[in-house]
């Protein structure tokens, strides 16, 4: 049994490289959302200002994360999930719904996508399992059925909401850690010959402007006027932006509104039309930098519940920035996936900032915990 215990050391070991550059992103984004022009009704906050609120309401949940050792919080995870699992059902039942999905539980400012949490919920608990299930050798498809429906059940209930794009994250997430812990190749090649077989039943469930956004991701010039404008007027944006943009405030695809979903999906397309390629090349070292960091955490972590976790958290991270910013150069489907830390959203925030308060958690107490 770990009981939580308070140890003074961890203020010494404080990861504040990591969060310096965390906080930098947040910045960058905060400037880029002010850019947008988007502002709530009349008497209302603007939405870069809430934003702000929402990185230091993000804050304060980190450092809470940070504060109990994760070995306590792991400890945890299942129930944790079965929570967050009647939240998802909640959602279904007295969630409210906006842009055609139900997704939401309470209302205004306090909005909240238990969607989002799932996302490093499943990280903790899928640690739990496979640090009480270790295997000498790389695990048989039988082996992995568990975690499998431990990732299915909010799978399904987040793509009814609908809301495909956080489903398939963790389908993503599950993925990666299986990978991470080794698979048997017999047990891989059955696992893709599988997936390949459900994909026309996975194609029936879809909604039909999921199925819209796939095709037009093959020839967005079918419908430019219709499914195809997004993705055509965000490379038109960042192609626009050249080598080093149109400067600050200064983006015609921004500041005339032809850019879609500026302050959330498409926020690198307003970042790279007004601060072009060396900009873009900018921002993206610094999630390079996260990213490995991230990993030099899980490999140094003291026990596998560590390694686990921060990899975890590490591969959330680094697939979001991946499939945004393919999204929005359209070399990805748009599938509705925030650029962490940098687009608008409270719930992604906040749940991003649990997720760094666990990679800061498990990098300072490598130096406490003993082998």
């Amino acid at each position: 049994m770990i009981f939580l215990k308070f140890d003074r050391r961890i203020f010494h070991y404080f990861d504040w490289v990591l969060l310096s550059f965390v906080l930098v992103i947040c910045a960058m984004g905060v400037l880029n959302i002010y850019s947008t022009g988007f502002s709530a009704a009349e008497g209302q906050i603007p939405l870069y200002l809430k934003q702000i609120q929402w990185i230091v309401l993000g804050l304060i949940f980190m450092m809470i994360i940070f504060f109990i050792d994760y070995r306590v919080i792991v400890q945890y995870a299942y129930i944790i999930y079965g929570v967050l699992i009647a939240l998802l059902i909640l959602v279904h039942i007295i969630g409210y719904a906006a842009h055609g999905s139900q997704r939401w539980l309470g209302g205004g400012f306090f909005a909240f996508q238990p969607s989002e949490l799932m996302k490093v919920v499943i990280i903790i608990t899928l640690a739990h399992y496979f640090d009480n299930h270790k295997s000498n050798e790389s695990y048989k498809l039988k082996e992995l059925l568990v975690p499998l429906l431990i990732v299915l059940v909010p799978f399904v209930l987040i793509l009814k909401q609908p809301d495909l794009g956080t489903a398939l994250m963790l389908i993503v997430i599950f993925v990666s850690i299986v990978f991470f812990m080794g698979v048997d190749k017999k047990s891989l090649l059955a696992a893709l010959i599988s997936g390949l077989i459900l994909i026309p039943t996975g194609w029936h469930f879809l909604k039909d402007y999921q199925r819209e956004r796939l095709i037009t991701f093959l020839d967005p010039e079918n419908d430019p006027l219709g499914a195809g404008y997004h993705i055509i007027q965000s490379m038109i944006a960042i192609g626009s932006g050249e080598i080093f943009g149109k400067g600050f405030l200064s983006g015609s695809q921004t500041q005339l509104k032809f850019l879609p979903e500026q302050q959330t999906d498409f926020v690198f397309s307003v970042f790279a039309e007004e601060w072009g390629f060396a900009g873009g090349l900018v921002l993206i070292i610094l999630f390079m930098v996260i990213i490995l960091w991230g990993l030099k955490i899980a490999l140094q972590a003291r026990d596998l519940l560590g390694t686990i976790t921060a990899f975890g958290v590490t591969a959330f991270i680094s697939w979001e920035v991946f499939i945004n910013i393919g999204m929005v150069l359209g070399i990805l489907p748009v599938v509705g996936i925030p650029l962490p830390f940098f687009s608008y959203g409270g719930s992604a925030m906040l749940s991003l900032m649990v997720a760094i308060g666990l990679l800061i958690n498990v990098s300072a107490r490598r130096f406490i915990l003993q082998r």
